[in-house]
């Protein structure tokens, strides 16, 4: 379970974490969190504007994971 996690937040080397990966991880989830306990509290749940904010957090992420591609650290040992 720790290798999948670890494979999902380092950079292509597999032993550098990746604070972008985390991060755009976290405020997924925690957009998901703040909607639901919206959508429970109030009664109201609007799946468009749900949609928009998710698409953004979703090409905001990948958008920066593109931007720093070029200053992530090589795999320097295949084996590893």
């Amino acid at each position: 379970m720790f290798e999948s996690f670890k494979h999902m937040f380092t950079g292509v080397d597999n032993r550098t974490w990746d604070i972008g990966r985390i991060l755009w991880a976290k405020i997924s989830i925690v957009y998901c969190a703040i909607s639901g306990y919206h959508a429970v509290a109030h009664g109201v749940f609007d799946a468009q504007n749900w949609a928009i904010g998710a698409s953004a957090i979703l090409a905001g992420g990948g958008g920066a994971l593109s931007l720093k591609a070029k200053t992530e650290p090589g795999n320097a040992d295949p084996a590893a």
